[in-house]
């Protein structure tokens, strides 16, 4: 596999300082421990929202980080829980007097690690509470998780508490916001091809030239089936059944409809898809209010797409519409 890359084990840090280089206006990278937060601080008074994970995600979670969204991030190596004290030292940074919300996927290491930076935090009277987001609905386990992974939905819920934190919403009502969002929002993904992690230099799965993957995780995880490749109708389908089923998504509800590149397919394809997701939730009497198309959580170069709905109320669309403005997700500024 080619990579435009130098070492490998240099991959993180030199990217993160490209992102600081290209983004000074909206963040700055502070190193040992590496931890990303608004360049601007945060405002006195605000609660504070802090996220991470493994890099090999982008733009999650750095890309994120500004106004109206997360406060701060905490990236780990490729695929790679961040550590505890990356997440304490970011935490204590953030902290404006009002708390700090922690958004963690649903990937062991992750939760293990933000409890214990929790547990810290608290220690020097950082008033911390944490929101686990497990919207995948492909497996019950998977390689990294005890229960349902957290995926796309994890996109949607840093941009609406990002809006209710930036209004002043209290911690306790932007957690319960979150846990709000998480319940109301399932996800569905699918690859073509696998990825290969910089450091193993060899693909982290193998399928065939006429295979593909239906419920992938966002690392390579095994899914629900795989099976020879389809039209991508008929590859749409396949992830929308179980969205649809597993709310369950009811006529008239008003939704959010989020297709999103694993990173390795282009946005014509990305498209196409989208076009037939939006008819089968129209089928099922669904509103599409709002939608989001693009590469936000992706698993390297990984070709394959996963899909997201989220269902809304006229609350959640007011806050998905507040102004935005980080390195990968604006608008309204």
């Amino acid at each position: 596999m080619k990579k435009l890359i130098n070492a490998p084990d240099d991959v993180v840090t030199e990217a993160l300082h490209g992102m600081a280089a290209a983004h000074p206006d909206l963040l700055t990278v502070h190193f040992d421990p590496t931890y990303v937060i608004r360049a601007d601080g945060v405002p006195d008074g605000k609660v504070a929202l802090l996220s991470g994970g493994g890099s090999g995600h982008e733009p999650m979670h750095n890309g994120f980080v500004g106004q109206g969204m997360l406060d701060g991030a905490c990236p780990g190596e490729v695929f790679t829980s961040p550590t505890p004290d990356q997440m304490q030292a970011a935490t204590e940074a953030l902290d404006a007097g009002a708390g700090v919300l922690h958004i963690v996927k649903n990937y062991t290491g992750d939760v293990m690690n933000f409890e214990m930076a929790a547990e810290l935090a608290e220690a020097s009277e950082v008033e911390v509470q944490s929101v686990v987001v497990n919207d995948d609905v492909a497996v019950e386990d998977s390689t990294y998780t005890a229960g349902r992974r957290g995926v796309g939905g994890t996109v949607l819920i840093e941009k609406i508490c990002g809006a209710a934190a930036d209004r002043g919403h209290t911690l306790d009502e932007v957690a319960d916001l979150a846990r709000r969002c998480n319940a109301e929002v399932r996800s569905m993904g699918m690859a073509l091809t696998s990825c290969t992690v910089p450091t193993a230099g060899e693909p982290t799965f193998d399928l065939g030239e006429d295979e593909m993957e239906i419920g992938i995780g966002i690392h390579g995880e095994p899914g629900r089936q795989r099976m020879a490749v389809e039209p991508a109708d008929q590859v749409v389908e396949r992830l929308m059944e179980p969205i649809l089923s597993d709310l369950p998504f009811k006529d008239g509800d008003d939704v959010l409809l989020f297709v999103n590149s694993m990173g390795g397919t282009p946005l014509i394809e990305v498209y196409l898809a989208y076009r037939k997701a939006q008819e089968i939730a129209e089928q099922h009497g669904l509103r599409v209010v709002r939608n989001l198309v693009g590469p936000y959580i992706t698993s390297l170069e990984m070709a394959g797409l996963s899909i997201t709905m989220l269902r809304m109320d006229d609350d959640l669309v007011d806050l998905w519409d507040a102004p935005v403005h980080t390195p990968a997700l604006r608008w309204g500024v």
